[in-house]
């Protein structure tokens, strides 16, 4: 068992994905379509197909939504606007672009709480009037054991909103800068880091504030995980933007094809001491600027018994 590790995901299946240029400006990660649009969300609806059906293979529950709308051009990555919690709790999330906020549906919600046992659903999706925005476990990367909330500072993790959400939902946050090889902010918390049981992965060399870095270091390894230090090469390559899952033979680690494929052979030691290894090959999809833990909405609430809702 692991608090840190749920045993079943939300994924959304797009049929109109496009890299989205209203995100282009703050997200480095992002890369410019090589192909026409069709043949582009023809190719990532098939990755999210592939990547679901590996996941089930694993023993993984998956909750597969469809998302016909041609103006969701990241629909892909739901765990931006909303995450779930253990005692059935829910949080819905302010959204930095415009364009995004038409992402969040009640369908997802409601199968949810149909499925799991859900108390509460706080919903922080006002304060987008106020341009005060928090995007989920894309901006935040919580620690779920130690109930750490570590959060890069950028427009899209505004420390009001994470105020209120560590205040509600009982974290601690911990904030600190990042910048990649060129100086640019890093966008969103998860694609430099990970967390799992037994172990993080990190890209420390990000962190310009050599006394927070330690004490980044020092927190993270509190409960004697290892820390897994990344390069900026490799956080580039979306190594660090992965989850831990429980599946029907124990924990394992999705990430993305191109992020494995940057680790050395430490590194996937470190991992397979406690995780089975489980790559989903989602080049499409990254070229938005995202990876697999983006693409993964972890379900962290308790399962209704059998034959209820």
């Amino acid at each position: 068992m692991s608090t840190q590790a749920p045993r079943a995901v939300v994924l959304i299946r797009p049929h109109h994905f496009f890299p989205n240029p209203a995100t282009a400006a703050d997200n480095a990660f992002q890369s410019p379509a090589p192909t026409d649009g069709a043949t582009l969300a023809v190719r990532a609806r098939d990755e999210v197909t592939a990547a679901a059906e590996r996941l089930e293979e694993h023993g993984v529950t998956v909750h597969l939504f469809e998302d016909e709308a041609v103006d969701h051009p990241d629909s892909v990555f739901p765990n931006n606007w909303f995450s779930t919690h253990a005692g059935g709790h829910i949080a819905i999330y302010p959204m930095h672009s415009s364009s995004r906020r038409g992402e969040r549906r009640s369908d997802v919600i409601e199968l949810l709480k149909r499925r799991y046992r859900v108390q509460d659903v706080v919903d922080y999706s006002g304060l987008e009037y106020d341009d005060v925005f928090l995007e989920g476990t894309g901006a935040m990367v919580l620690d779920h054991a130690s109930r750490v909330a570590y959060t890069v500072r950028s427009n899209r993790a505004n420390p009001v909103a994470l105020e209120r959400f560590c205040t509600n939902f009982g974290y601690e946050p911990m904030v600190f800068d990042a910048t990649d090889e060129l100086g640019a902010p890093i966008y969103h918390t998860n694609v430099m880091m990970g967390i799992a049981t037994e172990f993080a992965m990190i890209g420390l060399s990000m962190i310009p504030d050599e006394r927070r870095r330690t004490e980044v270091v020092e927190r993270l390894s509190t409960d004697g995980r290892a820390i897994i230090e990344l390069s900026p090469e490799q956080v580039r390559s979306f190594a660090g933007n992965v989850l831990e899952l429980r599946g029907s033979a124990g924990r394992i680690l999705a990430i993305s094809a191109r992020g494995l494929a940057s680790l050395d052979d430490a590194q996937r030691a470190t991992i397979e001491q406690s995780c089975t290894i489980v790559p989903l090959s989602v080049p499409t999809i990254e070229l938005a600027g995202g990876s697999v833990r983006c693409m993964l909405a972890g379900i962290h609430l308790d399962p209704r018994p059998a034959g209820v809702g």
